[in-house]
């Protein structure tokens, strides 16, 4: 048996982030990538040392079980709306995420999608597909500009800031947002309450954590504020957006969005694959090779941090 920590990961991570990981600890790939469900996870808390875990993890207070053996969880994600953060730590069990090096990556996949939205990208590349294109058109699938518009970030922290800097000096789009703190002054932006927010800008951008105090928070009643035309894009969490009363506006035709997220991932209601005016991408803000090899990185330092008795370098509270 190896005296060395033993490490399940619950995912299929980067060539590299395995490699590293096996090198340095007693640790349990999943070469298949099947997903683990609530049993499994149970026992995995209850035979390991600590559990790499990923977003697409539930970890209640089942899962963690009474007693478990796993003191750990490395996360590899920033947000933690997925982890019972009360129950580990009435369990004595560690969290640890990966902050800083997705930012890039998610805000560009934010405005990926204002484009896709604006510019109705979705729309026309499936009527490609679809062999149902008949040739160029002057009024076919007229669009809009971004340039003079105005985005609102709900949340300015990391990858908001990084939206804002790519919209404001990369379009011209004007940038309003809500925070619970100023933000560098550096970049021109108008700071306002959320439902006044919601009511001026031409796009909403998301990028606020997910988890009980965020649930819902983008509700019916700041929906139906939205400016006709508006835009609701979404790279935070999917339990940010009251889905149902989103849905419901986007059937009426009165706005459109740009979701990366969903709130039962990766379950996605039919009722929204169907809308023309929803671009929906499969939770790719972070899926470049470099960002999701930095963040299993990071995972591998808070797990090495964590075993020779140092503080975390990414705790989660």
């Amino acid at each position: 048996m190896s005296d060395r920590p033993r490490v399940i990961v619950t995912r299929r991570l980067p060539e590299t982030v395995e490699a590293a990981l096996t090198e340095r600890f007693d640790t349990v790939l999943n070469p298949d990538d099947t997903p683990f469900d609530a049993p499994r996870l149970a026992q995995a808390m209850a035979s390991a040392d600590a559990v790499l875990c990923t977003v697409g993890d539930r970890i209640d207070a089942a899962a963690l079980g009474e007693a478990p053996r796993a003191r750990l969880l490395a996360n590899f994600a920033v947000g933690v709306n997925h982890i019972d953060l009360a129950a580990c730590a009435a369990r004595g069990v560690a969290v640890s995420n990966t902050p800083g090096v997705l930012t890039d990556a998610t805000a560009d996949i934010a405005m990926t999608l204002i484009l896709m939205v604006l510019r109705r990208a979705a729309e026309g590349e499936r009527m490609v597909r679809a062999g149902a294109w008949e040739g160029w058109a002057p009024t076919q699938l007229l669009g809009g500009d971004l340039s003079g518009r105005t985005l609102g970030i709900v949340g300015m922290g990391r990858i908001g800031q990084a939206t804002a800097r790519r919209a404001h000096h990369g379009f011209g789009m004007r940038i309003l947002y809500t925070n619970r703190s100023e933000i560098d002054p550096g970049l021109p932006a108008q700071r306002m309450e959320l439902p006044e927010l919601m009511a001026s800008a031409d796009v909403i951008s998301l990028h606020c954590p997910g988890g009980e105090a965020n649930r819902g928070l983008i509700s019916a009643g700041l929906i139906a504020r939205m400016r006709p035309g508006a835009a609701l894009i979404n790279t935070a969490r999917g339990d940010v957006v009251d889905e149902p009363a989103l849905i419901a506006a986007l059937e009426t035709g009165r706005i459109s969005a740009g979701l990366d997220v969903f709130e039962a991932e990766p379950a996605v209601p039919e009722a929204l694959r169907k809308l023309e005016n929803a671009v929906l991408l499969p939770h790719l803000g972070s899926a470049t090779r470099e960002t999701r090899e930095a963040m299993g990185m990071k995972c591998v330092a808070n797990l090495e941090a964590f075993f020779a008795g140092r503080p975390l370098p990414d705790p989660v509270d």
